[in-house]
């Protein structure tokens, strides 16, 4: 890569072209996982469908399974694409970095792509069921639970996108302390402050139930420890 500092708008135009990589990847992810929309969207919401008696949810909107369907295509495109928008932001970061950093691209794009596929699939395998059962205990002789498509779907599609953001915290934090933006040692000393924050986001991001709180706050602490240790291990101080 050229280390030429580039004007503002060649960043612009840059940036521009990137995004677009990102939108065609994103795209294309979308248009293959239309094929298998039903298959996909069976996976996607059976914790939510497991925890009702029934096992049906309702659709009380004309066009609300075909939007449904859609929107489950976006989102698993935007599964499939996720190593190509982890490298191209990588790739637009690079000319910033030493010439040992930049060589770290692949491993960003490979550990940043299977954390957010990990983090979504410990989410979905122990977190939703639980939150779901939770949400569904609360039937008496009076209420049935009669849940629609599209909250039950856009609920999952939030704790998907928070347990897979979520699980990228070590990378972000890698980057602060390897990077010297914020010393190793500054980021372990804060760790009482990640705590209450990490709380604080679980609190908001999921069910009312402590556990589902928990299980979205305990794997992002013990992250957060990973990703100092890491930052500590690559921080210019050690380096040199």
């Amino acid at each position: 890569m050229d280390d030429t500092p580039l004007p503002l708008t060649a960043h612009l135009a840059e940036l521009r072209g990137r995004l677009i990589k990102v939108l065609a990847a994103w795209a294309l992810g979308a248009a293959a996982a239309g094929f298998w929309h039903e298959e996909i969207f069976r996976v996607l919401l059976l914790p939510a469908t497991q925890a009702l008696g029934s096992g049906m949810l309702q659709a009380i909107a004309p066009t609300e399974i075909f939007f449904s369907y859609v929107k489950c295509a976006l989102l698993a495109g935007l599964a499939f694409a996720l190593p190509i928008i982890f490298w191209q932001i990588w790739a637009f970061i690079a000319p910033g970095l030493y010439p040992s950093e930049k060589r770290m691209g692949l491993p960003f794009a490979l550990i940043s792509t299977l954390l957010f596929a990990g983090g979504a699939l410990f989410g979905h395998q122990l977190a939703f069921p639980l939150a779901f059962r939770f949400l569904a205990g609360f039937e008496s002789d009076f209420v049935v639970s009669a849940w629609t498509l599209r909250e039950v779907f856009a609920l999952t599609t939030r704790l998907i996108l928070a347990f897979g953001a979520g699980f990228e915290m070590p990378v972000l934090i890698f980057f602060l302390g390897a990077a010297g933006i914020v010393p190793p040692r500054r980021l372990l000393a804060g760790f009482k402050y990640a705590v209450l924050a990490v709380f604080i986001a679980a609190a908001i991001l999921t069910p009312p139930d402590v556990v589902s709180q928990l299980l979205l706050a305990a794997p992002l602490l013990l992250l957060y420890l990973i990703g100092v240790g890491a930052a500590w291990m690559f921080s210019p101080r050690r380096r040199r």
